[in-house]
């Protein structure tokens, strides 16, 4: 009796782990500026692009269609819509109770109703912008 239980349990745990995702960013795809002031003067180019082109993202094995892909340095930017922040992006490195509040320094707006999907977060979507990375509300 205890032989099938234990069968039932071995088959159980091997099918879910090999169910699960491995992580969407590769090991130091996403890069720390040092010096905030270097950092701010780098346009980001989401916000250097005037007519940002909706694209189809590959999210948890499905197509999603997303307003803008944000790649290279994140910092100073509005976002509304559907955002995608890719892994290759860049942020403030940051210095104090290992808290990661990189947009503390920034002019970061993401805009009412956004939903952002961080791949570096394994493609999860917030809907309450990053104020967990800002050291308090964002604007």
């Amino acid at each position: 009796m205890k032989a099938p239980a234990m069968l039932a349990l071995a088959l159980l745990l091997l099918l879910t782990s090999a169910c699960q995702a491995a992580d969407v960013c590769p090991e130091g795809s996403v890069t720390y500026v040092d010096d905030p002031t270097l950092f701010h003067t780098q346009a980001s180019p989401a916000s250097t692009d005037l007519t940002p082109e909706p694209s189809l993202v590959k999210i948890a094995g499905k197509e999603v269609a997303v307003d803008r892909v944000v790649t290279g340095p994140v910092c100073d930017d509005v976002w509304s819509g559907t955002i995608y922040v890719a892994c290759n992006i860049r942020l403030v490195q940051w210095k104090n109770d290992g808290k990661p509040n990189f947009f503390k320094n920034c002019n970061l707006k993401i805009e009412p109703a956004t939903v952002v999907y961080v791949a570096a977060h394994n493609d999860a979507a917030y809907y309450n912008g990053c104020s967990c990375h800002t050291g308090g509300e964002l604007k």
